[in-house]
């Protein structure tokens, strides 16, 4: 029995098991977790800095040696239900060389905290960083946010917040621009599939919280990436963001990378002279040379 498109329950479950079609993927985390480490070793930087309530409202903060420099900051995926900030430090390394204070956030996860209050916490880091980045050489002006997979959607779901009716020091164009990477912006098949195991959306809090159904908050640019070899329904998301917020208007960079995976496109968003690095240097304002 079809219960999305043409996908049966098999079939569409399959479709959002990126480990499966992966065969490498220890191999990619081990890697990420050797890169992650050496580049604590060799850098100083702020762990831990609480910018709410809830344990897990938490970043690191991997500051440019320079004063007033531009903000990137990056929310890891595991749908919603795993993974940490820690995880993923290897990220500051594509962006400390071109002096850009880079921070990683760390969210409250399923099935203790539901889609809501895991994209509130997003909110209220990135009203946090508003605040208080300056304080660690980053420019409050020049906030840039990525993301991969859930993070990919969080980073989506922020660019649609309207942030003056969260606090009215916040600016309507508080985020200057993002990239969303391997996203996922309309929730209705991942409410059908194995992935609303722990987290137990219904369907209308699938489709308040897909970008899909929202409209963007300013006109910041986004860049919206996924690898080639990624399976059908992740492009499908893709296209489908890029079609629905470039009818209202906003400036999309639609960037697929060829030979890449759901996992190894990360090496793409580190890696000096590679198609995504250059995309968000650019977008900074920044050359990759």
């Amino acid at each position: 029995m079809t219960i999305y498109k043409n996908y049966d329950q098999e079939a569409l479950n399959k479709q959002y098991n990126n480990r499966s079609r992966v065969p490498e993927f220890d191999q990619i985390v081990q890697q990420w977790n050797t890169q992650s480490e050496a580049l604590r070793q060799q850098i100083r930087y702020h762990r831990d800095l609480q910018y709410g309530t809830h344990e897990r409202n938490r970043l690191d903060i991997f500051p440019s040696t320079d004063p007033h420099s531009p903000v990137h900051v990056y929310f890891h995926g595991g749908y919603w239900q795993s993974r940490d900030k820690a995880d993923f430090h290897f990220i500051a390394n594509g962006f400390i060389k071109h002096n850009i204070t880079t921070a990683l956030v760390s969210y409250p996860l399923a099935p203790q905290a539901s889609m809501d209050d895991i994209i509130d916490s997003c909110r209220q880091a990135m009203a946090w960083l508003y605040r208080h980045v300056a304080e660690y050489t980053g420019d409050p002006g020049r906030i840039y946010i990525s993301g991969h997979s859930a993070g990919g959607h969080l980073v989506a779901m922020l660019m649609a917040t309207n942030w003056q009716e969260l606090a009215e020091d916040l600016p309507a164009n508080l985020i200057k621009g993002g990239c969303a990477i391997s996203g996922l912006y309309n929730l209705l098949p991942i409410q059908l599939s194995h992935v609303n195991d722990l987290i137990g959306m219904d369907e209308a809090t699938a489709r308040r919280n897909s970008p899909i159904y929202l409209s963007p908050g300013s006109n910041a640019p986004l860049i919206v990436t996924m690898g080639e070899a990624e399976s059908d329904e992740y492009h499908a998301q893709s296209q489908e963001l890029v079609d629905a917020w470039s009818k209202k208007g906003l400036s999309i960079t639609h960037l697929p990378i060829a030979k890449a995976n759901h996992f190894s496109i990360l090496d793409h968003l580190t890696t000096e002279g590679a198609s995504l690095n250059r995309a968000i240097l650019a977008q900074m304002g920044l050359s990759s040379q």
